[in-house]
């Protein structure tokens, strides 16, 4: 990859449109595998996808321009998938496997578009949402995300001069480092880039990718984001999202079809894929009530991915469980990835190492942390909350609880009757900064 000056290219915004999202791969690599289970089974579903900003005292609206937005929408509702893009993805290996994605799916992607979007403004907050087939809206989340996320930096930056961005940039990159220099000392580490959904930018991005690489090595799996992953030559990482059970839960007849419906999502996940995509994301109506009711073949898959209970807490809680099923947690894998940033990283990989195999994705507080970077001080570039769920499958209302009740997402009376089914055991409030 070719080096950028980012401040430099920050400072010369000089374009009538100065493009975010220039590929449909710059995406996380969880969506298109998703998305191609998604089309063998479910593409005629309707399922609307919405934008919520949990960080509800930054009034997006007010910052992010409009018509910024819409352009920037509007331009990626052109982008297809170029020649390059689907020979790459065909005849790539991923996880070891070729030919992950099949012939007759990468022929429907070739003439692939993002659909329509409605945007509106209420109580300072944009209301973004995607309606369509879900093979479609599905994939607006991570470029959609990108692009508000990017608005708001540059809102934040226009106008700061070209030392003010050197020296931001500067702060950045050696707040960056130091916390490279303390992953090294982590014996058999092994991490991963997850952050494209709130990213500071992609350019920035992409020179905290290529950090990690020179700055950890082998230790360093890949990237999340399938262009980065692509243009630089490293693994795409990712493996399946909420999304699955909380349309499952959604079309869910009855209180049994609810309870039923994250295991009949892992089963058409086993059977579409194997070996180390096997990885469970318990928490979506909570881990507590997802280990009481698990079959017993989920313990043979690779591992989990404790996404909202406190790290060493979740990662607790499923080796208990594997002890209980008789499996040696030692060949097991964790995949811990909510919110993690240095200290978390090193006290979990301190707290679990040789008792479980262990793997780190580190997001937003890789690919956005400019905390105390601004010249002049100020929040103005602290990471948002921000994410982009399902709201609604075929016509019924879409929940999510989380391990966290913060993070619980849906209507009220919804997420009322789904604490009846799951219960709260297990559920513990905590403050969400990312």
């Amino acid at each position: 990859m070719a080096h950028t000056d980012i401040a430099t290219r920050t400072y010369n915004h000089g374009w009538r449109l100065d493009p975010i999202v220039r590929s449909l791969l710059d995406t996380d690599f969880y969506k298109l595998l998703m998305l191609q289970l998604i089309w063998r089974r479910h593409r005629d579903l309707p399922v609307t996808f919405s934008m919520i900003n949990r960080s509800r005292s930054v009034r997006l609206a007010d910052i992010v321009d409009e018509g910024e937005l819409r352009a920037q929408l509007d331009h990626a509702r052109t982008l297809a998938f170029t020649n390059r893009e689907l020979i790459w993805l065909a005849g790539n290996t991923f996880y070891g496997k070729t030919q992950m994605f099949a012939p007759d799916f990468i022929a429907w992607l070739r003439d692939f578009r993002l659909p329509a979007y409605e945007l509106s403004r209420r109580d300072g907050q944009y209301d973004l949402s995607f309606h369509g087939p879900w093979t479609h809206t599905t994939m607006w989340e991570i470029p959609a995300l990108a692009i508000v996320n990017e608005l708001r930096t540059r809102a934040v930056l226009r106008g700061q001069g070209r030392f003010a961005l050197d020296v931001l940039y500067a702060r950045a990159k050696a707040k960056l480092w130091e916390k490279v220099e303390r992953l090294r000392a982590l014996p058999d580490l092994a991490i991963s880039d997850f952050g494209t959904r709130r990213r500071h930018s992609f350019l920035w991005q992409r020179w905290c990718v290529e950090a990690l690489k020179e700055g950890l090595g082998p230790a360093v799996l890949g990237t999340s984001n399938v262009l980065l992953a692509m243009e630089g030559d490293l693994e795409a990482i990712g493996t399946n999202a909420h999304e699955l059970p909380m349309v499952a839960a959604a079309l869910a007849r009855d209180d049994a079809e609810l309870r039923a419906a994250p295991y009949r999502v892992l089963d058409e996940w086993r059977q579409a894929y194997g070996g180390n995509l096997l990885i469970v994301l318990p928490d979506a109506f909570g881990t507590r009530a997802f280990l009481n009711d698990a079959p017993d073949w989920v313990a043979d898959w690779t591992g989990f991915r404790p996404d909202s209970a406190p790290p060493i807490e979740g990662g607790e809680e499923i080796i208990a469980w594997w002890k209980r099923k008789g499996v040696d947690p030692r060949g097991k894998l964790l995949v811990f990835s909510d919110g993690m940033d240095i200290a978390s990283i090193e006290a979990a990989h301190r707290h679990f190492h040789g008792r479980v195999r262990m793997s780190f994705g580190w997001g937003t507080n890789l690919t956005n942390d400019f905390r105390g970077c601004l010249p002049g001080g100020g929040e103005a570039l602290d990471p948002l909350s921000l994410v982009c769920k399902v709201t609604e499958a075929a016509g019924r209302p879409a929940v999510k609880l989380s391990d966290n009740p913060e993070k619980a997402t849906g209507d009220p009376a919804e997420i009322a009757r789904y604490l009846r089914v799951f219960g709260e055991a297990g559920r513990t409030a905590q403050p969400v900064s990312v």
